[in-house]
Protein backbone atom coordinates (compact mmCIF):
# COMPACT_ATOMS: atom_id res chain seq x y z
CA UNK A 1 0.00 0.00 0.00
CA UNK A 2 1.44 3.23 -0.90
CA UNK A 3 0.53 5.97 1.08
CA UNK A 4 -0.50 9.83 0.18
CA UNK A 5 1.69 12.35 1.11
CA UNK A 6 -1.17 13.98 2.78
CA UNK A 7 -1.27 11.23 5.04
CA UNK A 8 2.81 10.85 5.37
CA UNK A 9 2.56 14.45 6.36
CA UNK A 10 -0.29 13.75 8.76
CA UNK A 11 1.42 10.89 10.58
CA UNK A 12 4.58 12.82 11.00
CA UNK A 13 3.36 15.85 12.57
CA UNK A 14 1.06 14.07 14.78
CA UNK A 15 3.73 13.98 17.41
CA UNK A 16 4.23 17.48 17.51
CA UNK A 17 0.32 18.10 17.92
CA UNK A 18 0.47 15.47 20.70
CA UNK A 19 3.20 17.12 22.55
CA UNK A 20 1.22 19.74 23.21
CA UNK A 21 -2.32 18.15 23.47
CA UNK A 22 -1.09 15.85 26.11
CA UNK A 23 -0.47 19.04 28.26
CA UNK A 24 -3.93 20.65 28.12
CA UNK A 25 -3.41 22.32 25.15
CA UNK A 26 -7.10 22.04 22.91
CA UNK A 27 -6.32 21.84 18.89
CA UNK A 28 -8.50 24.06 16.73
CA UNK A 29 -8.59 22.78 13.52
CA UNK A 30 -11.00 24.82 11.70
CA UNK A 31 -11.74 28.75 11.05
CA UNK A 32 -15.59 27.91 12.79
CA UNK A 33 -13.37 26.55 15.96
CA UNK A 34 -11.23 29.58 16.26
CA UNK A 35 -14.44 32.12 16.44
CA UNK A 36 -16.00 30.17 18.92
CA UNK A 37 -12.90 28.98 21.37
CA UNK A 38 -10.51 32.28 20.63
CA UNK A 39 -13.10 34.82 19.64
CA UNK A 40 -15.29 34.32 22.72
CA UNK A 41 -12.57 33.24 25.61
CA UNK A 42 -13.06 34.91 28.75
CA UNK A 43 -10.25 35.27 30.78
CA UNK A 44 -6.55 35.05 29.56
CA UNK A 45 -6.05 32.73 26.14
CA UNK A 46 -2.66 31.51 25.27
CA UNK A 47 -2.74 30.41 21.37
CA UNK A 48 0.21 28.62 19.91
CA UNK A 49 0.62 28.53 16.15
CA UNK A 50 2.90 24.85 16.37
CA UNK A 51 4.79 23.93 13.10
CA UNK A 52 7.26 21.82 12.05
CA UNK A 53 9.85 23.95 12.23
CA UNK A 54 13.08 22.82 14.80
CA UNK A 55 12.74 25.73 16.91
CA UNK A 56 8.95 24.44 17.45
CA UNK A 57 10.28 21.19 18.24
CA UNK A 58 13.27 22.00 20.22
CA UNK A 59 12.52 25.35 22.37
CA UNK A 60 9.20 26.30 21.81
CA UNK A 61 6.82 23.25 22.69
CA UNK A 62 9.09 22.35 25.64
CA UNK A 63 8.92 25.71 26.92
CA UNK A 64 5.17 25.96 26.64
CA UNK A 65 5.11 22.68 28.73
CA UNK A 66 7.53 23.99 31.25
CA UNK A 67 5.53 27.20 31.32
CA UNK A 68 2.36 25.51 32.04
CA UNK A 69 3.38 23.50 35.42
CA UNK A 70 3.74 26.32 37.13
CA UNK A 71 0.69 28.04 39.15
CA UNK A 72 -0.42 30.76 37.58
CA UNK A 73 -1.41 30.26 33.49
CA UNK A 74 -3.77 31.13 31.34
CA UNK A 75 -7.56 30.01 31.66
CA UNK A 76 -7.59 28.39 27.94
CA UNK A 77 -5.17 26.79 26.00
CA UNK A 78 -5.84 26.96 22.43
CA UNK A 79 -3.26 25.64 19.28
CA UNK A 80 -3.60 25.77 15.76
CA UNK A 81 -0.91 24.02 13.49
CA UNK A 82 0.69 26.36 10.68
CA UNK A 83 1.13 24.67 7.16
CA UNK A 84 -1.22 21.50 8.25
CA UNK A 85 -4.76 23.42 9.37
CA UNK A 86 -4.46 26.92 7.23
CA UNK A 87 -7.63 28.22 7.65
CA UNK A 88 -7.56 27.34 11.05
CA UNK A 89 -4.12 29.80 11.55
CA UNK A 90 -5.60 32.51 9.24
CA UNK A 91 -8.56 32.45 11.16
CA UNK A 92 -6.20 32.63 14.47
CA UNK A 93 -3.91 35.18 12.83
CA UNK A 94 -6.53 37.72 12.17
CA UNK A 95 -6.59 38.30 16.16
CA UNK A 96 -3.51 40.11 15.46
CA UNK A 97 -2.09 40.27 12.53
CA UNK A 98 -2.90 43.64 12.09
CA UNK A 99 -0.46 44.58 14.82
CA UNK A 100 1.98 41.60 13.83
CA UNK A 101 3.13 39.67 11.07
CA UNK A 102 3.17 35.68 10.52
CA UNK A 103 5.26 33.74 12.32
CA UNK A 104 5.20 30.07 13.13
CA UNK A 105 6.01 29.16 15.53
CA UNK A 106 4.72 31.86 17.64
CA UNK A 107 2.78 32.10 20.91
CA UNK A 108 0.09 34.91 22.32
CA UNK A 109 -1.41 35.32 25.13
CA UNK A 110 -4.64 37.27 25.72
CA UNK A 111 -7.07 38.66 28.17
CA UNK A 112 -10.25 39.69 27.55
CA UNK A 113 -10.01 38.98 23.90
CA UNK A 114 -6.73 41.67 23.61
CA UNK A 115 -3.37 40.84 23.01
CA UNK A 116 -1.24 41.78 25.69
CA UNK A 117 1.92 39.40 25.27
CA UNK A 118 3.49 38.08 21.80
CA UNK A 119 6.71 35.80 21.39
CA UNK A 120 7.33 35.70 17.74
CA UNK A 121 9.53 33.14 15.65
CA UNK A 122 12.49 35.45 15.94
CA UNK A 123 12.71 35.57 19.76
CA UNK A 124 11.79 31.37 19.99
CA UNK A 125 14.92 30.23 17.57
CA UNK A 126 17.70 31.47 19.42
CA UNK A 127 15.95 30.36 22.44
CA UNK A 128 16.29 27.68 24.86
CA UNK A 129 12.91 26.00 26.69
CA UNK A 130 14.08 27.56 30.05
CA UNK A 131 14.38 30.83 28.36
CA UNK A 132 10.85 30.91 26.59
CA UNK A 133 9.56 29.74 30.13
CA UNK A 134 10.16 31.95 32.20
CA UNK A 135 9.44 35.10 29.45
CA UNK A 136 5.93 33.32 29.27
CA UNK A 137 5.83 32.59 33.63
CA UNK A 138 6.40 36.30 33.24
CA UNK A 139 3.55 37.13 31.34
CA UNK A 140 1.44 34.63 32.74
CA UNK A 141 2.35 36.08 36.35
CA UNK A 142 1.46 39.53 34.90
CA UNK A 143 -1.92 39.04 33.33
CA UNK A 144 -3.32 35.85 34.41
CA UNK A 145 -3.93 36.93 37.97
Amino acid sequence: MIMSFDQYMRDTVQPMRDELTRIGVEELRTPEEVAEKLGGADGTALLVINSVCGCAAGQCRPGIAKALEGAIKPDQLFTVFAGQDKEATAAAREQFLGELPPSSPSIALFKGGELVHFIPRHRIEDRNADQIADDLTAAFQEYCQ
